[in-house]
């Protein structure tokens, strides 16, 4: 991964990140904001994985039904927001629409991915500090804005 502090300004930063084929897109987007201490954040990424797997999440089973994608595939849209989670730690939260050869779509939360030809991520960071925190009640950790 190659990565560019593009700009600066009033406390907000945005970063470019290029991902290589190989990558695990997940793991190498969370260890970036680990390094640079990301607490609150947004980011968009565009590209292509060679498997990938998104997830329905079961409200009722309070847990990800992974939805495998096994053959090359276009991240159409990646969204999603990093914030800080119980254990003070950057925590990331991306959706995904993946396009498939034949011109259909698997989307849900993003949970991994494996990147071919390239991922091209934007993040950018706000000046304010955002909490995640789990939901026992729904089995999930989300953004907490009373903290």
């Amino acid at each position: 991964m190659r990565a560019k502090l593009v700009s600066e300004n009033a406390g907000e930063r945005t970063f470019v990140l290029i991902l290589d084929a190989g990558e695990e897109a997940f793991a190498a987007i969370t260890a970036f904001a680990r390094r640079t201490r990301l607490d609150a954040a947004s980011l968009t990424a565009i590209g292509a994985f060679e498997r990938a797997t998104v997830g329905w999440f079961d409200l009722g089973k309070r847990k990800y039904k992974p939805i495998e994608i096994t053959s090359q595939c276009e991240g159409l849209s990646l969204i999603g927001d990093i914030a800080a989670g119980d254990d003070g730690q950057p925590s990331l939260h991306l959706h995904a629409v993946l396009g498939l050869a034949d011109g259909t779509t698997r989307g849900g939360h993003f949970l991994e991915g494996i990147v071919r030809p390239t991922l091209e991520v934007t993040i950018v960071e706000a000046p304010a500090h955002l909490r995640r925190r789990k939901r026992p009640e729904l089995g999930i950790a989300l953004i907490d804005l009373g903290s």
